[in-house]
């Protein structure tokens, strides 16, 4: 138990205090306890007390957001960007553009539907009416090609194109 409560929290101390009450809570639902199947009745009861323990729990304020960089923000919460994120940004989506525009439509196509889509390796196979073995290659084509353009048109101080 201990060992799924540490992946549910993340948290050793966390983890200790989840398995602690679900033992608790256990040991009072055990008159209603058939018997049968032990370990999911307890594992059971683990993921729902965490729940419940999630659901009473509060967040807490925090002024200084620098502090806690590297933690996940709340649900539908954006993280400040850096202004050098911005104009990184800026910069790589217009070369990323152009590596991907100079591509064949064969896989500029497979591209766009497998990495900006989301679809799986099958549901663009089934788009395109090809093989699944050739939407695989013609995505690693891709890649590759639109790594070696975005290689050889960076800009980096010192370097000439």
């Amino acid at each position: 138990m201990l060992r799924v409560a540490r992946t549910l929290t993340g948290s050793p101390a966390d983890a200790e205090d989840l398995v602690q009450e679900t033992l608790i809570r256990a040991y009072r639902a055990v008159d209603r306890f058939d018997g049968e199947y032990p370990r999911s009745w307890l594992l059971t009861i683990l993921r729902n007390t965490n729940i419940n323990m999630h659901r009473r729990r509060r967040p807490d304020a925090v002024e200084d957001v620098a502090a806690v960089r590297g933690s996940r923000p709340a649900f539908g919460a954006v993280e400040p960007r850096s202004p050098e994120d911005s104009v990184l940004d800026g910069m790589l989506s217009a070369e990323l553009e152009a590596a991907v525009n100079a591509l064949h439509d064969r896989f500029r196509s497979v591209l766009l539907l497998v990495d900006v889509d989301r679809l799986t390796y099958a549901e663009a196979a089934e788009a395109l009416g090809v093989p699944v073995g050739t939407i695989m290659s013609r995505l690693n084509r891709a890649r590759a090609r639109v790594r070696d353009h975005l290689r050889n048109s960076a800009t980096f101080p010192g370097r000439t194109r």
